[in-house]
C-alpha cells in the first residue's frame, strides 16, 4: 500500500469519526428537546389552569399566585380562544401591541400544524401554546453545529494543506538548488577534462568525434543543472515556437529510444507561440517522453499534435503503452507516485509544477485504456 492510500484510508476514518460525533450530538439535542417541550407543555397547562382561576374569582378574593403564574410566562407563546376560535388573550408573540390579524395567521398555523389546545371545560375555552424560541433554537442546534463543524474542518483542511505544501515547496526548492550546486563541480572538471584530451588527441578525428559527443552531454547536464536551480525562482516566459521546441526535444529523445520506437511529431515549419521558458518547457517534454518510453517497454508510438483551444496553445503528447488506471488520473502527478522499481516519482509532479504554477496552464491525462495508450495533455497561454 503506498501513501496515498494510507492517507486515503486515514481520511476515511476521520470522515467517520466526525459523522458518529455528529449523530451523538444530534441524538442528545433531540433528547433534550423532547425533555424542554415537555416541560413547556407542562408550563402551558398550569399558565391555563391559573388563567381559568382568574376568570373564576371576583376581584375582592387573593389572586397574588395566579397573577404570578400569569406574569411568569415570559418565554412560552401562548393564545387562548374561545370555542370558536375568537382571540381573547395573547401572551409572549411579540413586544407591545400585536396586530390582530398577525395572531388570528399564528392561531390558524397551530392548528394547521396540529397542535392540541388545552381545554377549559369550565369556561368553554381554548389554549394554545407554541413553543419558545429557545426550544426552536435547540432544535436547529444540529443543524449550526454541523455547518459550524463543517466549516471548521474545510478551514482547518485547507490550512494544513497550504502549510504543507509549502513546507514541500521549502524541501524541494532546497534539494534542487543544492543538487544544482553539487552538480557544478563534476561538470566544470569534466570540461576542463574534455579540453584537455582534445589538445592531445588534435590529429586522431575519431577521438575528437567522440570528445565531441561528451561535450554535448556535458553540456545537457550543465542544462539540467541550470534547470535545478531555476526551481522557486520565477522563470521568465519568452514568445516561443512551441514546434521549435517540441522538434528540439524530439531530436533529443529519438537517440536515447529503441529504434522500435516511432515518433509521429508534426514538422516545426508552422509558427504557433505561447509563452514559455523553453529549458523548463522542454524538461516538461522529455518527462512525458520518458514516461512513453517506460509505459512502452521499448517498442511502439510516440506522437504529439498542436492546435489551438479557447484561445490557448493545446500540445497533446500520445504513446501506445500499457495505459493508466482512470482512478490514477491525478495520482500520477502527486509526488512519490510510480509504477517503477526505479525514481523517485518526481517526473509528472514536476511537469505539473512547471506547467500550473509557472506558467499558468495546465496538464492532465486527457484520456487513456490498456487497448490504445494514454494522452498527455498540455494547454499554455497564447502569446
Amino acid at each position: 500500500m503506498d501513501i496515498y492510500s494510507k492517507k486515503a484510508r486515514w481520511k476515511l476514518y476521520l470522515g467517520l469519526s466526525g459523522i458518529i460525533i455528529m449523530l451523538i450530538s444530534l441524538a442528545y439535542t433531540n433528547y433534550l428537546a423532547q425533555r424542554l417541550a415537555e416541560g413547556e407543555r407542562g408550563y402551558a397547562e398550569i399558565f391555563a389552569q391559573a388563567f381559568q382561576r382568574l376568570n373564576a374569582k371576583d376581584l375582592e378574593d387573593d389572586i397574588s399566585i395566579e397573577l404570578d403564574i400569569f406574569e411568569s410566562n415570559e418565554n412560552i407563546p401562548v393564545l387562548v380562544t374561545d370555542s370558536e376560535y375568537n382571540i381573547i388573550e395573547y401572551r409572549n408573540f411579540g413586544a407591545g401591541e400585536v396586530n390582530q390579524s398577525y395572531l388570528e395567521k399564528e392561531l390558524q398555523k397551530m392548528i394547521n400544524n396540529g397542535t392540541e389546545p388545552i381545554e377549559l371545560e369550565a369556561d368553554g375555552l381554548l389554549v394554545f401554546s407554541k413553543q419558545s424560541t429557545a426550544l426552536t433554537f435547540l432544535k436547529y442546534l444540529p443543524l449550526l453545529q454541523i455547518l459550524l463543524l463543517s466549516a471548521f474542518a474545510f478551514i482547518a483542511y485547507i490550512g494544513f494543506s497550504n502549510a504543507r505544501r509549502s513546507e514541500q515547496d521549502r524541501v524541494w526548492v532546497g534539494m534542487a538548488k543544492e543538487t544544482a550546486h553539487q552538480l557544478g563541480t563534476p561538470i566544470s572538471g569534466i570540461v576542463a577534462w574534455i579540453e584537455h584530451l582534445k589538445d592531445t588527441a588534435a590529429n586522431d578525428p575519431d577521438q575528437l568525434e567522440i570528445l565531441g559527443e561528451l561535450r554535448s552531454d556535458v553540456k545537457r547536464l550543465e542544462l539540467i543543472a541550470d534547470r535545478f536551480s531555476k526551481i522557486g525562482s520565477a522563470p521568465t516566459l519568452e514568445d516561443v515556437n512551441v514546434y521549435d521546441e517540441l522538434e528540439k526535444s524530439k531530436n533529443y529523445m529519438i537517440k536515447r529510444a529503441s529504434r522500435r520506437v516511432e515518433f509521429d511529431f508534426p514538422e516545426n515549419n508552422k509558427s504557433l507561440l505561447a509563452k514559455i521558458n523553453p529549458h523548463l518547457f522542454e524538461w516538461v517534454i522529455e518527462n512525458l517522453i520518458r514516461n512513453a518510453l517506460d509505459a512502452m517497454d521499448g517498442e511502439g508510438e510516440i506522437s504529439a499534435q498542436v492546435y489551438e483551444e479557447n484561445n490557448m496553445v493545446a500540445i497533446d503528447i500520445a504513446d501506445t503503452g500499457h495505459g493508466i488506471p482512470s482512478s490514477k488520473h491525478k495520482t500520477v502527478f502527486q509526488p512519490g507516485y510510480s509504477t517503477k522499481r526505479r525514481g523517485w516519482g518526481l517526473g509528472l509532479s514536476l511537469a505539473k509544477r512547471i506547467i500550473e504554477d509557472y506558467h499558468d496552464g495546465k496538464i492532465f491525462v486527457k484520456n487513456s485504456s490498456t487497448e490504445k495508450g494514454t494522452i498527455f495533455a498540455i494547454r499554455l497561454q497564447k502569446s
